[in-house]
């Protein structure tokens, strides 16, 4: 059911949300390795995973929509940049281990046991010293509503992703209020929490 809402959303025409980066992600640039890999989970039509390649990274962009991935790969040709997608089902694909210098998760909601398993999947894959940038809605989203999960349960708080990445250095947990302007389908203030954090 949720595949198939996804699918249907990606089969219109254009980039539902945009083909520039994520702002936060984008603002992280600096931090990045010069080069190595890079996983970018739940790409969608891959604008983060195209950015990412045109640092210089080895990226691998993963979503379960294969017509969002037809996108990414025709966003990725268009910028002249090499992009491997594949169809992937975040709740039993086996994540590699110790395999990428850099994982980059934007508004990846889950719930309960499902986070659970998606949190224990990002740190698996990182590499020691890897660099994790995730950007996701806390609960207050929910009195804004310009984009994200329709459940509370499904945001993130400050304690759920410290009670996660609490073993990581460096983190950096922000929470603020923004305007975002993605595509057409994350417009305007949002309630936002960002990490950075190394394995």
């Amino acid at each position: 059911m949720e595949h198939q809402r996804w699918e249907t959303r990606y089969a219109a025409s254009g980039y539902l949300f945009g083909t520039e980066p994520n702002l936060f992600l984008k603002a992280q640039a600096r931090r990045l390795p010069a080069s190595g890999t890079a996983l970018a989970v739940a790409d969608g039509e891959g604008r983060n995973g195209v950015w990412l390649a045109e640092q210089g990274l080895d990226v691998l962009a993963i979503d379960f929509s294969p017509t969002a991935l037809g996108k990414a790969r025709d966003l990725a040709q268009q910028r002249g940049v090499k992009l491997k997608t594949e169809v992937a089902d975040l709740m039993t694909w086996r994540w590699p281990p110790s395999a990428f210098d850099v994982i980059a998760a934007i508004f990846t909601h889950f719930a309960g046991a499902e986070r659970d398993t998606f949190f224990a999947g990002l740190k698996s894959a990182l590499k020691p010293g890897g660099l994790l940038l995730l950007q996701a809605y806390r609960p207050e989203q929910l009195g804004y509503r310009t984009g994200g999960p329709p459940e509370a349960e499904r945001t993130y708080t400050r304690t759920i992703l410290e009670d996660a990445f609490g073993d990581f250095s460096g983190l950096e947990i922000r929470e603020h209020d923004s305007v975002i302007s993605e595509g057409s389908a994350h417009v305007g203030m949002s309630a936002l929490i960002d990490l950075v954090g190394k394995k």
